[in-house]
């Protein structure tokens, strides 16, 4: 992926305020649900992004829900693996419906876009206990501003594009002195 433009095309490049997943604000938003809703673009992309792997022998691809299902399940399609995810049960991520990981399995995360690596790292925390293999983490997107800095320790962290877009802190937020509204669009219920 070059650029944004199947983001663009899909409509799943929104301007206005955003509170993230992260608790940041931001002026746009990358929604991916309104790309990953065409099958043939989300297995595209899903596809080049599994092509970074094929050589990892994954046997698991696992994502956060909601973001990362579609894409650990079109990565896990890619790459011949299962695909699993994880969701909060009382405010916690976890496996749930009988997913489970064998010891020293080999595990591919996958995330729709990155910012801070939160979603990431609390299901990196539920799953250690499995004590799998994490290969990786892929992302779509990564929009994570440490530049240089894998947000995931040591863990390998592959993305097909690396973008940058403003992110604030709430008292620092330009768009709040604006007084524009605030809009949350991911999965979370927060605002």
């Amino acid at each position: 992926m070059k650029s944004l433009k199947a983001f663009k095309d899909a409509g799943a490049l929104l301007e206005g305020h955003f509170l993230l997943s992260s608790g940041l604000h931001s002026g746009q938003y990358l929604q991916c649900a309104l790309l990953l809703r065409y099958p043939s673009r989300a297995k595209k992309l899903c596809g080049e992004l599994a092509a970074k792997f094929k050589s990892k022998r994954i046997e698991a691809v696992i994502g956060p829900a909601y973001g990362g299902i579609i894409v650990a399940y079109e990565l896990a399609r890619a790459l011949g693996a299962r695909a699993l995810f994880t969701e909060r049960k009382d405010g916690r991520m976890q496996l749930r419906r009988g997913f489970k990981i064998k010891p020293g399995e080999r595990v591919l995360v996958a995330e729709d876009v990155v910012t801070t690596g939160k979603s990431v790292n609390e299901l990196l925390r539920a799953i250690r206990p499995y004590k799998a293999k994490i290969v990786a983490v892929a992302a779509l997107i990564d929009r994570s501003s440490k530049r240089g800095q894998a947000p995931f320790g040591k863990i390998v962290f592959k993305s097909l594009k690396k973008i940058k877009i403003k992110a604030y802190k709430p008292k620092d937020c330009p768009l709040c002195k604006s007084k524009i509204p605030l809009i949350k669009p991911g999965s979370r219920d927060r605002i």
